[in-house]
């Protein structure tokens, strides 16, 4: 059976790569490439043997470090695309997006589980918090362009989606300790332990680290070095991140993020060496994003069939994604990104895109490790695995033409 899959899995993929030109003009974002292929490939091989909720959580601890790595290595590769000063002006939206809009988001959410999936408080919240990360990688049209891009539309959506992946741990640990799963007083309490340092000291310790790797780098090239190993860079930027954050007890996601944020500022005061440098390590993070998309999205795709064994719970996640994408996200947004702060068809395009990705999965799989019982945890594999994948179609339909008519107006501002 898996051999057949697997066979069948790379047929697929390989046939939408060779045809790339007649999918290219299609308004599909790769990410909805994938989850079709994976449903496809599921659904012909029995999906409910393939990755049923039971088998999703007897392998939840692999899944963990899997999905953590896959989140590491992309947000690394964000924070090298986005090369934004450190200011408070730079950063603005993308922390209310990040703070108060996911607390908002969060808080919608969990009235919305407790009235459709029938959740106590503590369940509904953790699963708020579950979906509570935003992934820019998943729609790639609204993703930074290049390093001259500051589009506030772009900087926003990615700098969300690079920050929320860490603060999103507060709340995820807070609800597990509401259901007695975790020690919300040790260590100086939750909001010390679980809040203020993670988040706080992770990005302390990871901007730290991305300028002095920086200002090393920047004096190598001066030197005349050619620095032609970008991928161990990179690679030893993740690992470096990841032991780092493990050793301070801080976000390991807040850490490799702000690492990757700052890597590159002080290069752009090298020679021309150090933008070939930067256009490399670009190139490879790019290369490793689309690995980690690719891989992650078509599991999703798979996994969706195991999930038609329980269709009344399938049906209501369902209803819960449509109104956590279509109507809270974008309440949450616009009621913390005022109108002063974002002109309106801005905020309107970045309520929208709040897209549900790789963050979700790996905060699934943490939880699912955690001690929660059977029920609780097939309904969050359930619900989560949902909203990821209407988050795909939607957000993947919608990006291409939304952003094409976006930037169409934008330039006709400029002529004029």
């Amino acid at each position: 059976m898996l051999t057949a899959g697997l066979l069948l899995l790379g047929s697929l993929l390989l046939a939408l790569a060779l045809a790339e030109g007649p999918v290219r003009r299609l308004p599909l974002s790769p990410a909805l490439i994938y989850l079709g292929a994976g449903a496809l490939a599921g659904a012909l091989l029995g999906g409910p043997a393939l990755a049923s909720p039971a088998l999703i959580r007897q392998h939840a601890a692999s899944l963990q470090v899997i999905s953590e790595f896959s989140v590491l290595v992309s947000l690394v590769a964000v924070g090298l695309r986005l090369r934004v000063p450190p200011t408070f002006a730079a950063w603005r939206v993308a922390w209310l997006l990040a703070g108060p809009g996911m607390v908002a988001t969060i808080a919608f959410a969990t009235v919305a589980a407790w009235l459709l999936l029938d959740l106590p408080w503590p369940a509904a919240w953790l699963l708020a918090s579950l979906l509570a990360p935003t992934d820019p990688v998943l729609a790639s049209d609204v993703q930074i362009r290049s390093d001259e891009d500051r589009d506030a539309v772009r900087l926003a959506v990615s700098a969300e989606g690079g920050i929320n992946d860490g603060t999103a741990l507060p709340a995820v640990m807070l609800g597990l300790g509401l259901l007695g799963l975790h020690s919300l007083h040790e260590g100086g309490g939750w909001w010390w332990a679980d809040l203020a340092w993670p988040i706080a000291g992770g990005l302390l310790i990871g901007a730290a680290l991305g300028l002095l790797l920086g200002v090393a780098l920047r004096a190598l090239l001066r030197r005349g070095q050619t620095l032609g190993r970008d991928e161990l860079v990179y690679v030893g930027c993740v690992a470096l991140a990841y032991g780092l954050a493990r050793a301070s007890e801080t976000s390991t996601f807040v850490v490799a993020f702000s690492t990757g944020a700052t890597l590159l500022l002080p290069l752009q005061q090298a020679p021309d060496s150090g933008d070939e440098f930067a256009t490399r390590l670009h190139a490879f993070g790019g290369r490793c994003e689309r690995l980690v998309e690719a891989t992650a999205v078509t599991a999703v795709g798979v996994a969706l069939s195991g999930l038609v064994q329980r269709l009344p719970l399938l049906l209501a996640s369902v209803c819960f994604a449509l109104l956590l994408i279509v109507l809270l996200r974008p309440l949450a947004v616009m009621l913390v990104v005022r109108q002063r702060v974002m002109p309106p068809r801005q905020r309107r395009l970045v309520a929208w895109f709040g897209i549900r990705g790789v963050g979700s999965l790996f905060y699934l799989a943490f939880v699912l490790t955690q001690g929660i019982d059977a029920a609780l945890a097939d309904t969050l594999i359930t619900a989560t695995l949902s909203c990821v994948a209407i988050s795909i179609v939607l957000h993947g339909i919608s990006a291409t033409p939304l952003m094409a008519a976006y930037h169409l107006r934008q330039e006709r501002r400029g002529r004029r």
